[in-house]
C-alpha cells in the first residue's frame, strides 16, 4: 500500500506539471481533457501502474523496480519538459545548436529529482554511507544520458526538416520526447547495473 500511495503522490505532482504544460487542457481529436481531469487521471494512472507492477513483481521481481522507475521517470520527464518549455519561452530558442544549452537546466533539475526518487524509492539504496555517496556514479550515468538526450534534440531540430503540420515548438517537444525515451533506457540500465548494483 505504501508504494501505491507514493505512486499517487507522484501522480499528483505529475498532474500539476501537466496542467502547467497544457493550461488549456489536452486535446484528443474533438475531446479536450480539462485541468481537473488531467490531475485526477495522473493520480489514477500512476497509482494503478504501481499496483500492476507489484502484482507482476510477485512472479518477476524485476517489475517492482520497473514500475517505480517508470513513475519517477514520468515525474522527472515532466520536470524536464516544463523547464525546457519555460526556458524556450523566455529565450525564444526552439531550434539550432543553442537548443542544446536550453536543454541543460531542465535535464539537470530532473536528474537531481531522479536521484532522490531512485535512491530512496526505486532501488531503496539506504545504507550507512553519506546520503549522496552514490551521486558521483549517478551523475556520470546521467551526464552521458544528457549527452545522448541533447545530441538527439539538436540533430532532430537542426538537421531534420520540420513537418508541415508541426510548429517549431511542437517539433521541439517531439524531438525531446524521442530523446527522453532513449535516455530513459540508458539511465535505467546504468542505475541498475552501475549506480545501485549492490542494492536490492
Amino acid at each position: 500500500m505504501k508504494d501505491i500511495f507514493i505512486g499517487g503522490v507522484v501522480g499528483a505532482l505529475s498532474g500539476i506539471l501537466l496542467i502547467i504544460l497544457f493550461p488549456s487542457g489536452i486535446v484528443f481529436g474533438v475531446f479536450t481533457i480539462n485541468s481537473v481531469f488531467i490531475f485526477i487521471i495522473s493520480i489514477v494512472l500512476i497509482a494503478s501502474g504501481i499496483l500492476v507492477s507489484r502484482l507482476l513483481g510477485r512472479v518477476w521481481p524485476f517489475f517492482n523496480q520497473i514500475g517505480k522507475f517508470a513513475a519517477s521517470g514520468i515525474l522527472s520527464t515532466l520536470i524536464d519538459f516544463t523547464v525546457l518549455n519555460i526556458t524556450s519561452a523566455i529565450t525564444g530558442i526552439a531550434s539550432g545548436s543553442t537548443v542544446g544549452l536550453i536543454n541543460v537546466p531542465g535535464f539537470l533539475i530532473a536528474s537531481i529529482n531522479g536521484y532522490l526518487w531512485n535512491k530512496l524509492w526505486v532501488f531503496e539504496a539506504r545504507d550507512d554511507f553519506a546520503f549522496f555517496s552514490d551521486y558521483p556514479k549517478f551523475f556520470a550515468v546521467t551526464f552521458m544520458g544528457l549527452v545522448i538526450n541533447s545530441a538527439i534534440v539538436i540533430t532532430t531540430t537542426t538537421y531534420i526538416n520540420i513537418p508541415a503540420s508541426f510548429s517549431a515548438k511542437a517539433w521541439l517537444n517531439v524531438s525531446k520526447a524521442a530523446a527522453t525515451a532513449v535516455s530513459l533506457v540508458w539511465n535505467f540500465l546504468g542505475y541498475r547495473l552501475i549506480v545501485f548494483k549492490s542494492k536490492k
